[in-house]
């Protein structure tokens, strides 16, 4: 019971110049109840986006977003506040591996991704986070993250072309809000501005409502199980690289907001984020990750109760099992998520460069713009190299080339499709290993060679 034995803070209903609501303190009931529905609208854009784009059931990936958001909290004893929400690092192998009408290939790579991240949090309990930043010092980080938004570009452009004019008022919405406004308008341009773009389709009937009138209003959300396919295995596990960021940093940043150490509290996040995103891959959900969107509702609210999560976690579930409620939210036309993603995938790049600029990455060392540079031009020319046991084409080996469509025949130009026993690396695949390999081979060489590296 002292687990969910949360102390009022003061009279619970005013917070004083200065003072901050502790993870284990809270308001009262009524105003913690406001605090986490505002988490439900911060994660709410965001955390639809993906399963809109990706073709994923709505409902569902709400009905596992609570259900993982309130596991990282048992897990991680309340303390540490976290909304986990639908992880745009799945975006690109989850749009690959579902190319084929299948998500339960998709939901197989979810599924192992968090397995291997939950054992991650497991060794981060028994041995630190020590070798985490050694093995993936920012240089890295930042290029990995920064090579899955930008890996996406043809995508955006994909759905925009669609509905030029919708994508144009969808994108220009969510500039005009983002520019304008302050405090939470602001931080919910993305889903105010996808909104706007939905009633511009509305108008122009682009928009299809037959699924949402057939559909009840309540039920539960629709599971697919998974697929194994063990070849796409390589495209989803760099996701794990990202998802162990997002999350050291996510916990970094509420300890720097409410002053505490929770340096222990590491590995049972990524446990739980890990455990959270294999039940997702399970019932056919979206990967999860910690979200800024609800550190910013913190840093404005300067609440940082674990009852809020508790709240947003137990509405969102609610809100899942309303299938109206998700029909709707899948009726999202191709031109809005057009004028969104152009954006979108913008921001994530641009997250990776962030993270760049934050810690100080000196780029006028070797070391720092050949770990780079190179992984950044693989990824956006969305180079991808299947090899396997056995080659089953009529065209000689030594005569195929590597290119941002796949495998051709360098002679006549002709896709060639990979054999069925074949492991294809994807773009995001080879830009994360190519990167950790060139960071770690040029450190080595430069340290025998006595040069400063510049870390």
């Amino acid at each position: 019971m002292a687990l969910f034995n949360w102390k009022l803070h003061g009279d619970g209903k005013t917070i004083k110049a200065g003072e901050a609501i502790a993870p284990d303190e809270r308001l009262s009931w009524p105003r913690t109840c406001g605090i986490g529905l505002q988490h439900i609208v911060a994660m709410f854009g965001a955390t639809f986006l993906v399963p809109i784009i990706t073709g994923f059931p709505p409902a569902t990936t709400l009905f596992f977003s609570a259900i993982s958001t309130m596991l990282f909290l048992l897990i991680t004893r309340n303390r540490v506040p976290s909304y986990l929400g639908s992880s745009f690092a799945f975006l690109a192998p989850v749009i690959a591996a579902s190319s084929g009408g299948s998500f339960g290939v998709a939901t197989f790579g979810i599924l192992c991704t968090g397995v291997l991240l939950a054992l991650v949090g497991l060794l981060v309990m028994k041995v630190g986070t020590g070798w985490v930043n050694k093995l993936m010092p920012p240089v890295v980080t930042g290029v990995i993250v920064a090579l899955i938004g930008f890996n996406l570009a043809p995508e955006a452009l994909k759905n925009f072309i669609v509905s030029p004019v919708t994508a144009c008022v969808t994108f220009g919405a969510i500039v005009l809000l983002q520019a304008l406004s302050k405090g939470m308008l602001g931080r919910l341009s993305i889903l105010l501005g996808v909104l706007i773009g939905y009633v511009c389709a509305v108008i122009r009937q682009e928009v299809d409502f037959a699924s949402i009138g057939s559909a009840d209003w309540v039920g539960l959300p629709s599971f697919t199980a998974p697929i194994p396919e063990w070849g796409i295995l390589p495209m989803f596990l760099p996701v794990v690289l990202v998802l162990i960021a997002e999350n050291i940093g996510h916990v970094k940043s509420v300890a720097t907001m409410t002053g505490k150490n929770l340096d222990g509290s590491i590995g049972h996040a990524l446990f739980s984020d890990g455990l959270g995103t294999a039940l997702s891959g399970l019932g056919g959900g979206s990967g999860t990750t910690t979200y800024a969107e609800n550190i910013g509702v913190m840093a404005a609210t300067r609440v940082y109760s674990t009852a809020a999560y508790w709240v947003a976690g137990l509405g969102a579930l609610v809100l899942s099992l309303c299938p109206k409620f998700g029909a709707a939210v899948a009726s999202v036309p191709a031109g809005v998520l057009g004028g969104v993603c152009i954006l979108l995938y913008g921001m994530i790049g641009m997250l990776g460069v962030r993270i760049w600029v934050e810690n100080h990455v000196d780029f006028s060392k070797p070391l720092n713009i050949i770990t780079t540079a190179v992984p950044m031009v693989l990824a956006i020319a969305n180079l991808s190299i299947s090899f396997g046991a056995s080659v089953e084409t009529n065209v000689n080996i030594q005569n195929l080339l590597f290119t941002s469509h796949g495998v051709v025949d360098g002679v006549t130009g002709l896709p060639v499709a990979a054999p069925a026993d074949a492991i294809t690396l994807g773009a995001i695949a080879v830009g994360s290993l190519v990167a950790l390999l060139l960071y770690h081979l040029v450190y080595a060489l430069q340290k025998l060679r006595g040069i400063d590296t510049g870390d």
